[in-house]
């Protein structure tokens, strides 16, 4: 049973890093931590497409010398994949950091809260 659960330790890492970073989306109040939490989000499925993305065995998708068979080598599409999701993620996680500073600058909070309530107050 065990040595089951280690041959899976990839797919467990990237489940329990989707999970912390979504509770943390879903439960912190702090906007910084939201925001660790949707990069850890990402570094979970990063992690989990990576891992499945790759055999045992067979060769990187480049063509070797010799070797003509498809199924020699590795899906490129997954490593396409993390590779652009973690373009996109850097670029989303940017915005989210210079909209903090911008909310921090005009109502001095980082508490979701508070500046909900800030905003109720302004608009009244």
């Amino acid at each position: 049973m065990l040595g089951r659960v280690f041959t899976h330790l990839d797919g467990l890492t990237a489940v329990a890093l989707f999970g912390i970073g979504f509770a943390l989306l879903l439960l912190d109040k702090n906007l910084m931590k939201k925001i660790i939490g949707f990069s850890m989000m990402d570094s979970g499925i990063y992690l989990f497409l990576a891992s499945y993305g790759y055999i045992e065995g067979r060769l990187a998708p480049i063509y070797a010398e010799g070797v003509s068979d498809p199924a020699a080598y590795v899906n490129p599409l997954p490593a396409g994949l993390v590779l652009t999701g973690i373009v996109v993620g850097v670029s989303v996680t940017a915005v989210m950091l210079g909209l903090t500073v911008r909310l921090y600058e005009r109502y001095h909070s980082l508490d979701i809260d508070e500046i909900a309530e800030k905003i109720r107050r302004e608009g009244k």
